[in-house]
């Protein structure tokens, strides 16, 4: 499937600062850090060093000593959802989160400094699906992409995709493209309410309006799926770590796809590239 994390390599290298709308970051806050560490750190094969802890503990997943996730832990007396979030780069975040306000949607932390890392918000489109955004001077994001344990799309799980598309649109810049002539994104499927999120021509997220089937206690919400090795080996390691199989692994059109669950409950998809 198409890339649409930029042009890292494997070696870690990063490129210059990502141009505003392109994802750059995904972030997943969850009650026991160091379980949930212990949890992605066996499926992935990542390991941890420590982050900014402006939003409390907080630490930098790494994969061949190049970063491509963070893990954070939430207050004890917060209940909110476990969840993986994707952050969409910004050239002026305080600009990008005032947009969003001024389209619909709602900024519940930040803008702020996250040490000298950069600058950040976090925010939720008008159908209640949280997302970040990330203005970087020093600190670039995911600096490795294309191999196994990286993240490689982020898919939004809505009601239905007019009137959120719109809201990405002007918010990021996007150009919108109906399933009809889209041909990205993993779940990618003929009569599906689809809409592939272009920058520049280049395809780099999905909106999936699925209508009933929306999952009433999570509502609209993003996914991000990760690359694995062998999709079939990595589901049996998840039910092996406490997590959880929701969605049987799958062939299509842009490889083997599952979808599961961290044993808190964050949902999260795996796909091996088609040989």
């Amino acid at each position: 499937m198409t890339d649409a994390w930029g042009s890292a390599g494997p070696t870690g290298d990063t490129h210059a600062r990502r141009a505003t709308g392109t994802p750059c970051w995904v972030s997943l806050m969850a009650h026991a850090l160091a379980a949930t560490q212990d949890f992605y750190g066996a499926l992935f094969g990542w390991e941890f060093r420590p982050g900014p802890r402006q939003l409390g503990p907080y630490v930098r997943a790494v994969l061949d000593g190049a970063e491509v996730a963070g893990i954070g832990q939430l207050p004890p007396d917060r209940h909110l959802p476990v969840a993986w979030t994707p952050y969409f780069a910004s050239e002026d975040v305080d600009l990008t989160a005032e947009t969003a306000r001024l389209c619909g949607g709602t900024i519940g932390v930040g803008p702020l400094d996250a040490a000298e890392a950069g600058r950040l918000a976090i925010g939720s489109d008008p159908s209640g699906a949280v997302f970040g955004i990330w203005q970087a001077p020093r600190h670039l994001g995911t600096a490795v992409t294309g191999v196994p344990g990286t993240p490689a799309w982020n898919e939004l799980l809505t009601f239905e995709t007019i009137s959120v598309a719109k809201f990405y649109e002007t918010v990021f810049g996007y150009e919108a493209e109906p399933a009809e002539s889209a041909g990205s994104g993993p779940t990618r499927s003929a009569g599906f309410d689809h809409v592939t999120l272009r920058m520049d021509g280049r395809p780099v997220a999905g909106i999936h309006g699925v209508g009933h089937e929306l999952p009433r206690d999570r509502g609209s919400h993003w996914k991000t799926y990760f690359r694995v090795e062998d999709a079939d080996k990595a589901l049996a390691l998840v039910t092996r770590l406490g997590g959880q199989v929701l969605e049987p692994a799958h062939d299509g059109p842009h490889g083997r796809v599952a979808s599961v669950a961290d044993p808190e409950g964050a949902l999260f998809s795996v796909i091996q590239d088609p040989h």
